[in-house]
């Protein structure tokens, strides 16, 4: 196994194999293309079209070794394993022979790359089989031509292709030539599931032993001849701008070339930069010293209010007074006024910062009115046109070369960071510039996850069973950074656990209040099902309480019996992008989940004083995740996580070993926000300004011993996402675990020192 970190473009891959006599199949498959088109896949009209007509490439050279373009980013997540694994199982490709090739930016030749909302595998499993199938087919039609038999006494095995009576075998290196000259079949036959070689069984990602010994390629590893590099000082108030700057002793500093004034973006900024002056020099050091040369007077604009104490109080005032209705069943208010007990409760979370290992880094260098870009980007089509706008050249003139990612989480998606280099490298006639973000710029300077109120009321009957439920949601939304004046959360927000909310009550109200933004907010990994699935599933086990019942017993009665959601009724606007025919809300699976955690995390079991048990559920990215949390509170209020069960139903899966590894590093992202990590803002500032002060889980505090469980796959059940939907339902697992220790309700994140108060 080859992994090749060198974007190709398709004209240069067919060039490659041209002048070596291989094979070149680059198919939009169109009858594949109508099949597909019952299940609407992406369709909430992603960028570049959907992923129902992909364009995949795949070169066979004289010597066998079988080509596979990856057209998604990889961040550690598995996708340069876990999608051409697909095409290669289904094409027979021994994966010992197999070369990755990553991608450029695209959507001509691709469609759609953004690699986020947990979308590769399930978009693109049924496509990448199509073509690995037409690719084998090509390959057995060449080989019955060679041999001259009937095409159905041939069958691929383990890259070659065998004349089933006679033995006869001849190579994939041998047939490409030939296999080239025929027509893609219209009729494609896939493999029965059972014949499977690689999907379904354990495999180590292909970049592994370079990640783990310092040999892979990251962003900020690139080097070009002639390479500058350049650190920003920007606006420390989203929408101020510089007034004023004093370069004269940044100029002094030995290597400094030159200083920039880059000009800003109004707000809304979408995914342009914030402006600032940029220090360009030979070398990184040089760049950062004379950063802190500079005299700038900054004109902040009205942003400069911006505290999130006096923040958090709007929030609640807003949570505390009637919203927007977004789903009304039943009359909640009126079941509410008779209800036998009353429960209610008020929850809050603060800003998350992406804090990925890797800062966003980006070069750029412009020759021959053309624009090259090396990033870490999850979106390199996104980044591509978010360039050539900004350049005012045309996207054909852009080329993105997308690197391995140290982390993304959303934060890549937006490109802003690319976009600078670009900007840079014209400032200095086309030299190839390296923009480098330090820590302390990736926290001032992100697109923050929402800060929220969330506030439920509910009421329950003589016997404990809820009749009425009521939910106030507050944040500012995502689409602050695309429009003005945006108060309200938008539909896909919404959809991540308020409105969705699945739970067998008969009054239901769901109201969105008012919360403006002033500061930039971008998706984060699970997105909004963070703050709701910490309200709603904290608030079933405080039900459970004040009803009380067992956690478990009382979660599995709110979830009902096993049924179909009506999310029309329910008036969800949004299901991930999927038609909800193929992706229903279905309680069934969410109940397995809940029984299948409490039955491997021995739900009940006997624990040393001061252990609790927590159990929390939640649907996101159309899959379902149950966890259940064991936390041991000692008497100074020292909090520790001796075991956590999560369980998962994603549906029809490819590599369970990169189910398991997402599962984990969802539960110590997980316990990072739970316990430490926030954004503030004074002044309009970002407060934190490295991991002494954004705190993220170290080794000794993350959970001692996960246990993953995966409902096993049945290919009948189409895929679901598996990296975001480990994140929200582990805090609150986690702070119900800590209630069963010791007895005090945690409902405001993060933790830190109110166990030891």
């Amino acid at each position: 196994m080859t992994a090749i970190i060198e974007n190709v473009s398709r004209r240069k891959l067919l060039l490659g194999v041209a002048a070596t006599g291989g094979l070149i199949v680059a198919t939009r498959l169109l009858p594949i293309r109508d099949a597909f088109a019952q299940q609407k896949y992406g369709a909430d009209g992603m960028p570049h079209g959907t992923v129902n007509d992909p364009k995949v490439f795949v070169a066979i050279d004289k010597d066998g070794t079988v080509s596979i373009v990856c057209h998604r980013s990889e961040m550690g997540q598995g996708v340069r394993t876990g999608v051409p694994l697909i095409l290669a199982d289904e094409m027979e490709a021994d994966w010992t022979r197999v070369r990755i090739v990553q991608a450029q930016g695209d959507e001509v030749k691709y469609g759609n790359q953004d690699t986020d909302g947990s979308r590769s595998t399930r978009h693109y499993l049924k496509p990448m089989r199509e073509c690995g199938a037409a690719m084998r087919m090509m390959l057995e039609a060449a080989a019955a031509k060679r041999l001259n038999v009937p095409v159905g006494e041939v069958e691929a095995r383990n890259h070659e292709v065998v004349h089933k009576a006679s033995g006869r075998k001849l190579g994939y290196g041998d047939l490409a030539a030939d296999a080239a000259a025929l027509p893609v079949p219209k009729e494609l036959k896939l493999k029965d599931p059972a014949a499977f070689r690689y999907i379904g069984k354990d495999t180590p990602i292909i970049d592994l032993v370079d990640m783990t010994t310092g040999r892979a390629k990251y962003g900020q590893d690139t080097m070009l001849p002639g390479l500058k590099f350049a650190v920003i000082a920007r606006p420390p108030v989203y929408g101020g701008k510089v007034a004023s700057v004093d370069s004269s002793e940044a100029m002094k500093v030995p290597g400094v070339e030159k200083v920039v004034q880059i000009e800003g973006t109004p707000i809304p900024s979408t995914f342009q930069p914030l402006g600032g002056v940029a220090v360009i020099a030979r070398n990184t050091y040089a760049a950062m010293k004379g950063r802190e040369a500079l005299k700038i007077t900054w004109d902040d604009g009205p942003n400069k209010v911006y505290e999130s104490k006096d923040y958090r109080g709007k929030l609640e005032a807003s949570a505390r007074k009637d919203g927007k209705v977004v789903r009304n069943e039943g009359d909640a208010d009126g079941a509410l006024a008779k209800a036998a007990k009353k429960v209610e409760a008020e929850y809050y979370l603060p800003h998350f910062a992406h804090a990925t290992m890797e800062p966003p880094a980006a070069t750029a260098r412009i020759q021959d009115g053309k624009c090259e870009i090396w990033a870490c980007v999850q979106s390199p089509q996104g980044t591509r046109d978010t360039v050539a706008k900004r350049l005012g050249m045309s996207a054909d003139n852009v080329a993105v070369n997308v690197t391995l990612l140290g982390g993304g989480f959303g934060r890549k998606s937006k490109p802003d960071f690319a976009v600078e280099a670009a900007l840079l490298s014209r400032e200095m006639g086309g030299a190839p510039v390296k923009v480098v973000w330090t820590r302390t710029d990736d926290l001032h300077h992100g697109y923050y996850h929402t800060v929220s109120v969330e506030r439920i009321e509910a009421g329950l009957d003589a016997a404990g069973k809820p009749v009425a439920w009521k939910h106030r949601t507050v944040a500012p939304s995502i689409a602050s950074i695309f429009a003005p004046n945006v108060k309200n959360e938008a539909a896909f927000e919404l959809s991540m656990g308020a409105v969705d909310m699945p739970f067998a009550i008969p009054n239901i109200r769901v109201e969105n209040g008012e919360a403006e933004a002033h500061t930039r907010i971008g998706w984060f990994r699970s997105v909004s099902n963070i703050p709701h699935a910490f309200a709603v599933q904290s608030f079933a086990a405080e039900m459970a309480h004040a009803a009380g019942k067992d956690p478990k017993d009382y979660l599995l009665e709110l979830i009902g019996p096993p049924r179909l959601v009506d999310q029309a009724k329910a008036g969800v606007g949004w299901n991930y992008g999927e038609d909800p025919s193929i992706y229903p809300i279905d309680t069934a699976r969410l109940r397995r989940v809940v029984e299948l955690v409490a039955e491997k995390g021995e739900w009940g079991r006997k624990l040393p004083p001061r252990h609790g048990l927590g159990i929390a559920v939640h649907r996101s990215f159309v899959s379902y995740v149950a966890t259940v949390v064991e936390a041991a509170v000692d008497e100074k209020g020292n909090l520790t996580v001796p075991r956590v069960d999560i369980a998962i139903d994603c549906g029809f899966f490819v590599n369970p070993e990169r189910v398991r590894a997402q599962l984990e590093g969802a539960c110590v992202m997980g316990m990072s926000l739970a316990l430490k990590s926030e954004i503030t803002f004074k002044d309009g500032r970002v407060v934190q300004n490295n991991f002494d002060t954004f705190e993220v889980a170290r080794i000794n505090e993350s959970p001692r011993d996960t246990r993953v469980h995966i409902v096993p796959a049945n290919i009948a059940v189409p895929p679901g996402g598996v990296g975001e939907p480990g994140v929200p339902p582990f805090a609150p697992a986690l702070c119900n675990a800590i209630f069963a220790a010791t007895g005090k309700r945690i409902r405001q994140l993060p933790i830190r020192d109110q166990l030891s108060t």
